[in-house]
């Protein structure tokens, strides 16, 4: 079937933010005299919204601060970050953006990140108006891994799952697209690329490829 739209996922597929988050991370725990590994974050915490994240942190390192002021502490600190500059984009975003509209696809992103941050670097890199809509923690009760981000973007765009195909970074946002019934393709960054992606449609090395990929389904 025709693709129709791409679903995009935004930290780590659109923008290379996971590692600022984990710096970030390693800023707010850092207030309470925890350190946090990069293979603690590889393993735990890429892909995971950030209040679950708050609240396997409070359990594991066995801090006094209740999850919420923990995830509250963290989402401070990234709105500051955000306020002086942008994530950087991943390397082709702007030319498979440009790809998606030249062929005609509906392009959305689905994240589980917060509406204002994800606003805010697709604004500043221009990418904002390429977008038919978007999804965010902020509009769902459950985020990824279930598949409630997807289903809403599904239900906006007024297609079925099988006339759409995700981009996802890491195992949590796959599974989310395949419980929504969408095809998936999967670009691990370094920090995800241990993760389990049975069931993707394809593994891609970069971005580039994954449009070429997708470009080729019909």
């Amino acid at each position: 079937m025709t693709i129709k739209a791409v679903l995009f996922d935004h930290d780590g597929t659109l923008v290379d933010s996971e590692i600022i988050h984990y710096r970030l991370w390693c800023e707010v725990l850092g207030a309470h005299d925890v350190e946090l590994s990069l293979d603690d974050y590889r393993q735990h915490y890429v892909g995971v919204p950030g209040d679950e994240n708050a609240r396997d942190m409070v359990r594991r390192f066995g801090l006094s601060a209740a999850p919420d002021a923990l995830f509250t502490a963290k989402d401070d600190a990234t709105r500051a970050y955000l306020h002086a500059r942008a994530f950087p984009l991943m390397p082709g975003v702007p030319e498979v953006l440009q790809a998606c509209r030249r062929r005609r696809c509906d392009l959305a992103v689905v994240t589980g990140a917060n509406a204002q941050g994800v606003t805010a670097s697709l604004r500043e890199h221009n990418c904002f108006a390429h977008f038919a809509t978007m999804v965010t923690r902020d509009d769902v009760a459950y985020s990824k891994p279930e598949p409630d981000v997807y289903l809403l973007a599904l239900e906006r765009l007024e297609l079925l799952p099988s006339e759409c195909v995700a981009v996802e970074d890491t195992e949590a946002g796959l599974q989310a697209a395949l419980a929504a019934g969408l095809r998936c393709v999967a670009v691990p960054t370094d920090l995800s690329r241990e993760q389990d992606f049975t069931g993707a449609s394809a593994r891609c090395d970069s971005l580039m490829d994954a449009w070429a990929w997708i470009d080729r389904q019909d």
